[in-house]
């Protein structure tokens, strides 16, 4: 009888089994990754009653309990956690006794990558600064607005970005903006130099730090968003302590040797990557710009474990020729966002057997989500243990307008499972929006409001996600006039507008174009000329070259003699995407951005066939 009981019971088991097996395959990865993000919780509030409460009190705790250790490896230096302390006290002290930084200022960091750029943001955090971070690449008539917008009167520059600075210079001393050039001596007599400063400061702690108030802003980092220039997002102490356990999420450990390439600039490499390590108490292997030739020999040569990615990367190393190092790495883990299927199978297939962890996050809120299955193509999971720890919704949306669908009561409606929609999430204290600085109208159109009942507020990422039937989430596109190319938002509005002082150009509209195995959209303008004007191609790549970062040019323009816009005047940008730029669709003259010839060159069917099949590369 017992065993008939004990047979049948097993028998339940192994039937239950199964149908999870074959019903719910991800259960249990679920359930683990749940009981990780619960985990981690415990573990934060059990520092926030320590008084570890902020990124800065993270890196403290590190360089006591681990001083000797390497954390950041770049080129032939070395710096353990100890030294990057001491050093960063040398620039909270600089700051301090030469009184360009006091406690509340905001300062605005302009550097590539390197040491002092961690170190200087430290002891910033230590002067009670804000501090913000101005994209490496811009060109000099955007310093000010970026500036501006953040409200920062203090600029630390890199001393091979201060040229850019002196472009800029007039505008910036009309704004009483006081700039220090990262080196021994300045450049300019308008200028002042810190590091000879900074070595003569002492390396202990101010006797006084900031008290951080974990619900307020912590640094801004620039974003572009669909209209005008990039906007500087706040981002809280909240949201910064959070993004330092993504390379803990991911899987890594506190004896990994962490390679970063992205700039520093952006969330990725500054919160997700410095602070992944940081919260680890991991070392860096830090560098100056990506090199897809010296990628996998960095690697060898300082015992990668760990890098950090965006899908660009990856392609870029799948292009470039075999190395010998290629096989012969440790590197066991990559994590980061933006990869096509096709590149992260065949980045598996050659590189040997990395782990790969896809996740998806935005640097003005706090959704996000993390691949943590073996599944190739999906940036995470929509499970009911996923959103009850990150709750969002995918609603459907206006294809013209991009616009969320209204109800004839006024609700919004969700998308259904295999429809991509306009992914949107809750506010709370955890996913904070504290909006973009100095610009309230772009802060309130990135709010819904009255989306399911009356009062509610949710923050509207602008991107389009598909939620399978295995609770899988893809990424689908960016809506509104942003797109994405070479890991940057492109505004296109921004881009329209450098269109303006040109002579022969009387309108402009910019728009992204897919290329087949390329990641994100190019670059693509339809052009109107000015009467009794012809298209001068040399004068806009020079034009574009004093303008607009690489990343932001569009590498092709379509002449047209009118502009198609909609019934409020508002570009339509609709059928020019879907035509793309093949000369067999398009009767408008076509013309392709030749780098080699400085100058835009006629389309041909021959040089649109060479583009797609990858035999030319943008």
């Amino acid at each position: 009888m017992i065993a008939a009981v004990l047979g049948g019971v097993l028998a339940g088991l192994l039937a239950l089994r199964v149908y999870q097996r074959l019903a719910h395959p991800f259960l249990w990865a679920d359930v683990v990754y749940y009981c990780k993000l619960r985990s981690y919780g415990k573990t934060l509030r059990a520092r926030m009653q320590r008084g570890i409460v902020s990124y800065l009190d993270c890196f403290l705790h590190q360089a006591k309990e681990n001083p000797h250790k390497p954390f950041v490896v770049f080129e032939n230096q070395t710096l353990t956690y100890r030294d990057a302390e001491r050093r960063s006290n040398r620039f909270a002290n600089a700051f301090g006794s030469e009184g360009f930084a006091k406690r509340g200022d905001v300062v605005a960091l302009l550097m590539f990558n390197e040491p002092d750029f961690i170190c200087a943001w430290l002891g910033l955090c230590k002067a009670g600064c804000q501090v913000a971070f101005l994209n490496a690449g811009a060109k000099a008539p955007s310093l000010r607005a970026c500036l501006r917008s953040c409200g920062a009167r203090t600029l630390v520059v890199g001393a091979d970005l201060a040229g850019l600075v002196n472009e800029a210079w007039p505008d910036l001393k009309e704004d009483n903006v006081a700039v220090w050039v990262m080196d021994h001596t300045s450049p300019s007599e308008e200028f002042n130099s810190l590091l000879d400063k900074v070595e003569k400061m002492p390396g202990e702690c101010l006797s006084d730090l900031p008290k951080v108030d974990i619900m307020s802003n912590f640094v801004f980092i620039f974003t572009s968003g669909t209209t005008g220039l990039s906007k500087a997002a706040r981002v809280g102490h909240m949201k910064a302590i959070v993004s330092m356990s993504f390379l803990h999420m991911c899987g890594g450990r506190s004896d990994d040797v962490i390679y970063i390439t992205l700039p520093l600039y952006h969330m990725s490499a500054s919160l997700l990557g410095i602070g992944g390590c940081i919260h680890l108490g991991a070392t860096c292997v830090l560098r100056r710009k990506f090199s897809a030739s010296q990628f996998w020999k960095d690697c060898v040569k300082h015992n990668v474990t760990v890098v950090q990615y965006i899908g660009e990367l990856c392609r870029y190393l799948l292009n470039h020729p075999p190395v010998p190092e290629e096989k012969t790495h440790r590197v066991r883990l990559a994590a980061g966002s933006g990869l096509r299927s096709d590149v992260w199978r065949e980045f598996v297939q050659r590189f040997g057997r990395i782990k790969i962890r896809e996740g998806y996050g935005l640097t003005e809120a706090s959704i996000g989500f993390l691949n943590y299955t073996d599944e190739v193509g999906p940036i995470g999971r929509a499970s009911y243990f996923n959103k009850l720890s990150m709750p969002f919704e995918l609603l459907r949306y206006d294809p013209q307008t991009y616009e969320p669908v209204r109800t004839p009561s006024g609700r919004c409606t969700r998308a259904p499972t295999g429809e991509a929609g306009i992914l949107v999430a809750p506010l709370t204290a955890m996913n904070q929006f504290l909006g973009y600085a100095g610009n309230k109208v772009q802060s309130e159109k990135k709010l819904l409001r009255g989306v399911f009942k009356a009062g509610d507020v949710y923050f509207n990422t602008g991107d389009l996600l598909m939620h399978d039937h295995r609770d899988f989430l893809y990424f689908r596109d960016r809506v509104g006039d942003t797109f994405r190319w070479k890991g940057e938002n492109v505004s296109t509005t921004e881009v329209s507008e450098v269109f303006g002082p040109l002579d022969f150009i009387q309108e402009a509209n910019v728009y992204g174009v897919s290329i087949p195995g390329c990641e994100g959209r190019a670059g693509m303008a339809a052009v109107v000329l000015r009467p009794d004007h012809e298209f001068d191609g040399p004068t806009l790549y020079k034009h574009l070259l004093k303008t607009l970062p690489a990343y932001a040019w569009p590498w092709f323009l379509r002449v047209q003699t009118s502009l198609d816009v909609t019934e409020t005047f508002k570009q339509q940008k609709g059928k020019l995407v879907q035509e793309g730029f093949d000369p067999e669709v398009s009767k408008d003259p076509l013309y392709f951005l030749d780098v080699s010839q400085k100058d835009y060159i006629p389309l041909t069917a021959c040089l649109y066939c060479d583009i797609v099949n990858g035999k030319i590369n943008l």
